[in-house]
């Protein structure tokens, strides 16, 4: 078990060997336990590990283990006890159980470690923390004990990973160099049969695994002892966790000078292969390099010229160049390794032949420059066609959408969904005309490149192919700019429709508007024109008023009539039917009916009323003179006026539709009538005056007749 893989659990602490030592001078083994749960799994790990460290000779001494309880609860404790029955009962001599000052006594009744020690196989006791040095001398204590000896566990956990990491890499490397250096002397005599494997690389760099070394070496050499001025009668010696009996110091030593021995002997081995290869093989390499990119690539390139015809062509042109680039980059890729080693073998200067090895990388780093620039202006080329082809097919894509547009129906709902619409358009014109200035500007681009194109043929005639391709681009670039301009011209014609709408839907909502008016007005004469006044003078005004509302209503209506024949007009000229005109001319007819009824009804009653309180205010007026006598029909007009105008407040509008309306509320309508009968009963009393006074005259007439003859 390493410990990096129960590195979580080990930070933990929940037990470690301090490094000191019983008076047997066996281990101790520490057991915090903590106020939190203990997990009995992690801390079985835990010692698994601990006990691990250990040589044998040093486990057959026995461990005392330390449980210290102080801040734990009884049943864990027992737990924990129980359990180094299973994890170390051979190994154990002494379990000291430090339980706290106060708070166990009774619990501890219940179970006695010291019967348990036949089973348990070690003997436990429970001791106070201030006790503990009757088992332990305080310089083998750690401080939590009332001891002496330093310890950091973390440290401690730190350079366990150190060493466990160095053993581990310096074995595998040891085995390793073992394995190169063995078949690198066996390979020596016949060098032309040498293993396909002499070039195995190490898994692990030397340098640093030696460095690693070095540095544990040094600390374990300072940890070996630790003077202690505290417990243990002063002048003890404190044993470091970092001992040779836990950590091997030999062990380390010796890892380093195997180390070192194979390490040497490997850089010896690396040098005589590097210089043995380098010189067999650049030769031919430089030769393979230079004999592809001269025959095969460069034919490649030969065959490729066309530009393509769409986003598709030029899509597969760049496919296959990139295949070509691939088959290029293999070789780039060979020529730059070759180029470093001839320059590791030029700057060494130890080899005979320098002048070739010039000679070689010069030709070899002409043609690869060379054949570079070919395929870097070739994926130009293409690049630019790819970029011009794609621009010119979004720009077909949004004339095609720009054009299914202008050639659908407007059917749009309202005026603010015509000014969307106008606007849509208006954006996708504008994108349409940045798409064709960007067509015409790559295809700029493009003619360029073709211009410049036959200059790395070989020589090769490219003017046929040339005029083939640019002939192509300015038939793509003209074709564009006549459909770009039938759409601008679809798109006037288009917009002068839409503003038509708008007045068209304009007119329809006026006319509905003044349809909503004219109710309004209805609805204000039936519900508030009500009063008949009070004597003929308000009558007058009240006529008055009502001939200047229906002048109004009058008004609405020509208003409403002219806008619905403006809607006819618009429609005729738009070649179609909307969806309101059908039912606003009906609508307005009705509502222009129902308030010309009920406007009559009104305008009667106020003339009854007129001549109602005319001949009443006459009544009443004329009568009031001292012997001024009224004619009898005076009064009855007045009456007869007067009923018939009752009858006629009870009496309904009656509309068209043969539908009824009263005006006003019943209450209003009493008030009014109750008004009228007021003046009657006056103009009635008036008249029993008047026949009382004539009584009267002719009592007195009778009278002065006798007396007379």
């Amino acid at each position: 078990m390493e410990a990096s893989t129960i590195l979580p659990v080990l930070k933990k602490k929940l037990a470690f060997l301090s490094g000191g030592k019983d008076r047997r001078s066996g281990l101790i083994l520490t057991i915090p336990l903590c106020t939190e749960q203990t997990s009995m799994e992690e801390l079985s790990s835990t010692l698994d590990y601990l006990l691990s460290i250990p040589s044998e000779k040093c486990k057959a001494r026995g461990f005392t283990v330390i449980v210290d309880g102080r801040k734990s609860q009884w049943n864990v404790v027992k737990t924990v006890v129980l359990m180094l029955q299973n994890v170390i009962p051979a190994e154990v001599s002494l379990v000291c159980v430090v339980k706290p000052d106060e708070f166990w006594d009774k619990k501890v009744t219940h179970f006695c470690f010291w019967k348990e020690k036949d089973r348990l196989g070690f003997e436990v006791i429970l001791v106070s923390a201030n006790k503990l040095t009757r088992y332990i001398e305080p310089c083998q204590l750690t401080d939590e004990f009332g001891g002496s000896l330093q310890y950091d566990h973390m440290d401690w956990v730190n350079k366990r990973l150190v060493f466990e990491k160095f053993t581990k890499e310096s074995t595998s490397l040891l085995d390793e160099l073992a394995v190169i250096n063995e078949n690198e002397k066996a390979s020596q005599p016949d060098k032309a049969s040498r293993p396909s494997d002499s070039n195995v690389l190490p898994s692990f760099d030397p340098e640093t695994v030696l460095q690693t070394g070095h540095e544990l070496l040094s600390e374990l050499q300072q940890r070996r002892f630790n003077g202690s001025e505290g417990g243990g009668g002063g002048g003890g010696t404190a044993w470091s966790p970092m001992d040779d009996e836990l950590l091997a110091q030999p062990q380390v030593m010796k890892l380093l000078d195997s180390l070192r021995e194979q390490y040497t002997k490997y850089q010896e081995v690396c040098r005589q292969r590097s210089k043995r290869s380098q010189l067999e093989e650049i030769q031919t390499k430089v030769m393979q390099v230079v004999n592809w990119l001269e025959g095969p690539g460069t034919e490649q390139l030969r065959t490729q010229w066309g530009i393509g015809d769409s986003i598709r062509a030029s899509q597969a042109l760049l496919l296959k160049h990139e295949e070509i680039e691939s088959q290029h980059s293999e070789w780039f890729a060979v020529y730059v390794e070759l180029n470093q080693q001839m320059a590791a073998l030029l700057s060494a200067g130890d080899d005979e032949d320098l002048l070739e090895l010039k000679a070689l990388q010069q030709q070899l780093s002409d043609v690869c420059y060379r054949q570079a620039s070919q395929l870097e202006f070739r994926q130009n080329v293409l690049q630019s066609a790819h970029d011009f082809h794609g621009t010119a097919q979004d720009l077909s894509q949004q004339l095609d959408g720009l054009l299914g547009m202008l050639c659908a129906d407007v059917a749009p709902a309202d005026g603010a969904a015509i000014q969307q619409t106008l606007k849509h358009l208006e954006e996708k014109l504008k994108s349409v005309e940045g798409a064709l200035q960007s067509l015409r500007e790559k295809g700029q681009v493009l003619l360029e490149q073709i211009s410049n194109q036959s200059s790395w043929f070989y020589g090769k005639d490219m003017q046929i192919e040339n005029k083939e391709n640019i002939d192509h681009i300015h038939s793509i670039m003209e074709d564009m700019q006549l459909r770009k301009q039938r759409c601008e011209d679809m798109v006037d014609v288009r917009r002068l429709k839409m503003l038509q709408m708008v007045q068209l839907f304009k007119c329809e909502e006026d006319a509905s508007q003044a349809v909503e008016w004219l109710g309004e007005l209805l609805d204000a004469l039936l519900k508030t024109h009500i009063r008949l006044g009070d004597d003929s003078q308000e009558t007058k005004v009240l006529l008055e008023k009502h001939r200047k509302f229906v002048d109004v209503a009058q008004s609405t209506y020509d208003y409403g009539r002219q806008l619905l024949q403006a809607t006819v007009v618009l429609c005729q000229s738009l070649r179609c039917t909307t969806r309101s005109s059908g039912d606003t001319l009906p609508r307005l007819n009705r509502v222009w009916k129902q308030f010309t009824v009920t406007a009559d009804e009104r305008q009667h009653r106020l003339d009854m009323a007129s001549t109602f309180h005319t001949a009443a205010d006459r009544v009443l007026k004329e009568g009031s003179e001292p012997g001024e006598l009224l004619d009898v029909e005076v009064f009855e007009e007045v009456e007869t006026v007067g009923k018939a105008l009752l009858d006629r407040l009870t009496v309904p509008v009656i509309f068209p539709d043969g539908s009824e309306q009263f005006f006003g509320s019943p209450g209003d309508m009493a008030s009014s009538a109750e008004n009228i009968r007021d003046r009657m009963k006056l103009v009635e009393d008036k008249r029993l005056q008047q026949e009382e006074a004539e009584q009267l005259q002719e009592e007195v007439a009778l009278e002065a007749g006798p007396d007379e003859s």
